[in-house]
């Protein structure tokens, strides 16, 4: 293994001026500086992370805490898009990832015992239930804490914008002349109540109300509970024309029970979905669907986690919002043409 001392010797420089140019310290030239990162890459040189950590105090070590309630893992649609950009960005400036839980070697912990037993400079926190005491107990520790989707007083959060997207979608749909729109939502979280409080808003500037047997609640990602709500909506003595999904994924249990109705989309009845997953733009007819800006979400959760991390001091303590895009797809029927050709 090539050590500093071999690149010190093949440079012609002390020990001390390689190890200032591969830590960033300024007290040495510029030529000098390139002349040793030149070498050491040419040579190979990796840093003994245990060395580094105990020079730097740091362990570039950034934890993930991620818990899916669904038990989808990595393969959930909009998360998985989300730690993949979160990764890249953070690989980008030297660090590694690091998932926690709440187990260490098969033993039942917390997870900020699992953090300051991995080391882990920073933590970001994704699709978990917030409000449980364990996760509070991290957010509020001295772990710099950088949370996704969720916002607490006095910490970083990256956000998608749920008001933004969903009066984006609704308003899409009231275009294309829909005024009886059901909305089979997902259960309470701060998510959940972003995209209702606009959903509602959105259609009350149009002086539009809708009964409550159009809002049935299923969890996110479900696409059975999906199917039974969408049966019961379409049962409905006045159903609504168009009919909005928690996500694109639970919008696939709709659509199959749709299907097996014999009805059409967007013929018999308009969908609608939220999310911008891959398949939305592959199926057929195209979903409608608001797609959230997920390479954006995790960068920015990375660097400022990292800032964070690196200028505790001077870093801003703010919530990041991130705009979604309307993708108009091909699932919600234009009613504006029906009506003016049944006046014809």
């Amino acid at each position: 293994m090539v050590s500093m001392k071999d690149i010190a010797k093949a440079c012609s420089v002390s020990v001390a001026s390689v190890s200032k140019a591969l830590n960033g310290y300024p007290d040495i030239s510029e030529e000098t500086r390139q002349q040793i990162l030149k070498t050491a890459s040419e040579m190979g040189y990796l840093p003994n992370s245990s060395a580094r950590t105990l020079k730097t105090k740091r362990s570039h070590n950034l934890g993930v805490l991620f818990v899916d309630e669904a038990m989808s893992g990595l393969t959930h649609d909009y998360f998985n898009h989300v730690l993949e950009s979160f990764k890249r960005t953070a690989e980008s400036k030297g660090y590694d990832i690091t998932f926690t839980s709440g187990n260490l070697s098969g033993q039942k912990t917390n997870y900020y015992d699992h953090c300051r037993y991995r080391g882990v400079d920073g933590v970001v926190i994704a699709c978990i239930n917030f409000f449980t005491e364990e996760v509070q107990k991290l957010v509020y520790s001295d772990i710099p804490v950088v949370t996704i989707d969720h916002v607490f007083d006095g910490r970083i959060s990256v956000v998608s914008n749920n008001i933004q997207g969903m009066e984006a979608l609704v308003t899409y749909i009231l275009q294309k002349g829909h005024r009886k729109i059901a909305y089979i939502h997902g259960e309470d979280s701060s998510v959940t109540r972003s995209r209702l409080g606009s959903f509602y808003r959105t259609l009350q500037k149009k002086g539009i109300e809708i009964p409550d047997e159009y809002m049935p609640v299923i969890p996110y990602r479900d696409a059975m509970s999906a199917a039974i709500a969408t049966s019961e909506l379409l049962n409905l003595k006045d159903p609504p024309t168009c009919i909005l999904y928690p996500d694109d994924f639970a919008a696939l249990g709709g659509i199959n029970e749709i299907r097996d109705r014999g009805l059409r989309i967007p013929e018999d009845i308009s969908i609608a979905g939220y999310d911008g997953i891959n398949f939305a733009r592959i199926l057929e007819p195209k979903l409608t669907t608001l797609c959230q800006d997920t390479e954006t979400i995790g960068r920015l959760a990375a660097e400022k986690l990292i800032d964070l991390i690196e200028n505790p001091k001077t870093t801003i303590i703010d919530k990041f919002t991130v705009d979604g895009t309307l993708f108009p797809g091909a699932s919600v029927r234009d009613l504006n043409k029906l009506n003016t050709k049944n006046k014809i």
